[in-house]
């Protein structure tokens, strides 16, 4: 945690930014007493492809390949 008074956050705003969004905690102070704190927001954890995959298994295909569309809809044109 990193204690800061208003006037240094207002001078180093973009340095204090940097730390918080690497996870650092920032409690900005008035005369030494707490007003503010900036946190970093909680990052959503990416889910694994496993995870996906019953929504894999029930997409289910018909038809013409999508690359096979454009290259039918390529030679209509010329």
């Amino acid at each position: 945690m990193i204690k800061a008074g208003v006037r240094e956050v207002r001078q180093r705003l973009s340095e204090y930014l940097r730390k918080v969004q690497e996870g650092e905690e920032v409690v900005i102070t008035r005369r030494d007493e707490p007003m503010a704190r900036i946190v970093p927001f909680a990052r959503k954890q990416a889910r694994s492809l496993a995870s996906h995959r019953g929504l894999r298994e029930r997409i289910s295909t018909s038809g013409k390949p999508l690359s096979q569309i454009v290259i039918e809809q390529r030679e209509e044109r010329f």
